[in-house]
């Protein structure tokens, strides 16, 4: 078994990874700024609160806490701020991971997998996005995760940094019994968005209804935060076995529209979830779907949790944990 660092390890999808990795029997530590993330989610005796940009110190950390591989989550990661202040994104970003990866070099830590997104393939006209596909974001956010993907590519071929950059797609939901839920502060997900406003009775605004799609609203592939999480110990295990690197698509295959997630919210809950109709979002692509069959052949795994109502359900079950 392996001891990990999960950078960004107080943020949602950070730490349900840190609990599936010790199910698995690894050992985690957890390097947070704690800017974004909730120091509630970490045991203290692991958490290491960090920047980023401080090379020495994560340099340190990594020697100190004896790291076989890393698992880096630590960025921003809202599409709307992406376009409103795009050099914090790239400062952040780009900057905090270039300086990850040059701490682990120094501290010869030569595995890393890397949490990148769907969004970026930008608008694409395939329904069932391949992993080959042209990389064209059409906004800072997802510029960001490409200029990073790209860097690990040059950083593997010239310095033996092996990566794994995993493009996920909608991740939501909440893993029953970990105390971890779904909790952005501001929160801008929407299935926790939709079921706080059939909790409060409180609209949630939806962001487009002139959309390209079957009902106008934007279509994704919603997948279960704990598949994610699982997805990510494959990976680093993999690494770790001397897998090469590479990249996968990490989604169900299946996509839903925003009035389809209303609809499973107010079967869950049994209430109405009120909504406003707003304009577009600056930078949100009508559809984004993935195929998975790549990471299914290559690391065995797929998603066990792709029922839209079931996962409704688990967030419904675990909100404010």
């Amino acid at each position: 078994m392996a001891k990990i660092l999960v950078t960004g390890g107080a943020g949602y999808i950070g730490s349900h990874t840190r609990y599936f990795l010790e199910k698995s029997g690894h050992t985690t530590v957890v390097l947070d700024n704690l800017e974004r993330g909730d120091r509630r989610v970490v045991p203290p005796a692991i958490l290491h609160q960090v920047d980023l940009r401080e090379t020495e110190k994560v340099e340190q950390v990594l020697r100190d806490e004896k790291v076989d591989a890393v698992i880096h989550f630590a960025a921003y990661a809202y599409v709307g701020e992406s376009t409103e202040k795009p050099e914090m994104y790239f400062s952040n970003n780009v900057g905090g991971s270039i300086s990850l990866f040059a701490a682990m070099l120094k501290a010869a830590v030569k595995c890393v997998v890397f949490s990148s997104t769907c969004a970026s393939y930008g608008i694409v006209s395939k329904v069932a996005i391949t992993e080959d596909l042209p990389l064209a974001p059409i906004n800072p956010y997802g510029e960001s995760k490409v200029m990073v993907e790209k860097i690990l590519e040059w950083l593997d071929r010239f310095r033996g940094l092996r990566s794994i950059r995993l493009r996920y797609f909608n991740a939501c939901g909440g893993e029953p019994g970990s105390g971890l839920g779904e909790r952005h502060d501001p929160e801008t997900h929407l299935i926790p968005l939709v079921l706080r406003a059939a909790e409060t009775g409180q609209p949630v605004t939806i962001f487009g209804d002139d959309y390209p799609t079957p009902d106008g609203t934007c279509i994704r592939d919603y997948i279960h935060v704990s598949d994610l999480a699982e997805a990510h110990v494959s990976a680093v295990e993999y690494l770790l076995s001397g897998g090469k690197s590479d990249v996968f698509n990490l989604g169900t295959g299946r996509g839903h529209s925003v009035k389809e997630v209303l609809t499973a919210v107010e079967r869950v809950t049994g209430k109405k979830a009120p909504y406003t109709m707003g304009k577009r979002r600056e930078g949100d692509p009508p559809e984004l779907v993935a195929d998975a069959g790549k990471v299914r052949r290559i690391l065995g795994w797929q998603a066990k949790r792709g029922d839209l109502e079931g996962i409704v359900k688990d967030a419904w079950e675990t909100r404010g944990g």
